[in-house]
């Protein structure tokens, strides 16, 4: 007897559902501590959350509500502000190429740049980022020196990077 294509359809969802429990028991089992954590946190107690104070020049990180990390950063200076207001994470990047020919300035300009950066977080379209910063360090927690974006610590860039997740907020306040 064959069956029906709705019969096929109406048994995929428990399959899917006993692959992902699989999965997650294996991952948590075999030393997946780190990931399964935050995980865990999430589905317990919400998703990750951050302020960037252009003022402070501090980036704080909340999980479920909770202040799990602050950091030191540099934001844009004046004439590049990073801009105020409530942002949903719309990608990563591991590695990328900023450019400022890009968006109009030439690289070869006083305030052009062709740079590699890691752990990049795509806060808007166009082209604010929470990402590594590493010739910036000793500006963070002090001075905004970006072309508007929040430019953290590799260390912590990695951190926040392997922390948040598509549609998680990011929130800039003065």
């Amino acid at each position: 007897m064959r069956t029906t294509p709705q019969r096929r359809r109406s048994r995929c969802p428990v399959r899917v559902i006993v692959a992902a429990v699989v999965m997650m028991v294996l991952h948590m089992g075999f030393g997946g501590v780190t990931a399964s954590a935050v995980q865990m946190v999430r589905t317990q107690g919400g998703a990750v959350s951050a302020v960037a104070n252009v003022s402070t020049h501090q980036f704080t990180v909340s999980i479920g509500g909770q202040v799990v990390r602050t950091m030191p950063a540099s934001m844009g200076k004046p004439g590049h502000e990073t801009p105020l207001g409530t942002f949903e994470v719309l990608e990563k990047d591991r590695y990328l190429v900023m450019d400022s020919s890009t968006y109009g300035v030439p690289v070869d300009s006083p305030e052009g740049y062709r740079i590699d950066t890691e752990f990049a977080v795509r806060l808007t379209w166009g082209g604010i980022y929470v990402h590594s910063a590493p010739w910036s360090v000793d500006s963070q927690g002090y001075e905004n020196v970006s072309h508007g974006c929040i430019n953290l610590s590799p260390e912590n860039a990695r951190w926040f990077y392997e922390n948040v997740q598509v549609g998680d907020t990011v929130v800039i306040v003065d």
